[in-house]
């Protein structure tokens, strides 16, 4: 209880007193540093299991992310950017080709003073390898204000991933 307390309180102070805000997900205006996580597979992934799973990707120049593909076409990811403004994100996919999905993605923008401003739209297309443990893909991303206009963007990028095994 002292520990959830004394969290509370630092999370508070935090958002009281200031931390610069930044974007969520995956915003190409604020970059993040990337994170060498080892990963062991052990098993090759055949094209029954597709792109279900947890994976770690990278965004370069914009940080990594944690993004879970679920079997009913819903995703979601943590990505490496502060918590405290918002590191959740989430959206649809389908299968457009036996080794390729888009992806549909949402997250929610924060201006310097914490409070929400627009949102964010990220289309991708993803290859997955013929081993099943990688994919690599495109994506265009496109910051909105509150009221739908375009706040920024499009920006164009790239993405790619490893599985995490279970």
């Amino acid at each position: 209880m002292k520990k959830l307390l004394i969290g509370t309180a630092v999370v508070a102070a935090l958002a009281t007193f200031g931390l610069p805000a930044y974007a969520n997900c995956s915003d190409p205006r604020s970059p993040s540093p990337e994170v060498q996580i080892p990963l062991v597979h052990h098993g090759v992934y055949g094209s029954h299991e597709g792109i279900v799973g947890t994976w770690l990707v990278t965004y370069p120049g914009n940080g990594q992310a944690f993004i879970q593909w679920h079997s009913d076409g819903t995703e979601w990811e943590n990505i490496t950017h502060p918590t405290i403004t918002g590191n959740i994100c989430m959206g649809s996919w389908t299968a457009t080709g036996p080794w390729t999905f888009y992806r549909n993605h949402f997250g929610w923008l924060f201006d310097s003073t914490g409070k929400n401003n627009g949102y964010f739209n990220e289309t991708e297309t993803d290859t997955l390898s013929k081993d099943g443990n990688s994919y690599s893909g495109t994506n265009v991303t496109t910051l909105y204000n509150l009221d739908h206009s375009v706040m920024a963007g499009p920006f164009p990028g790239t993405s790619s991933a490893v599985r995490i095994d279970p």
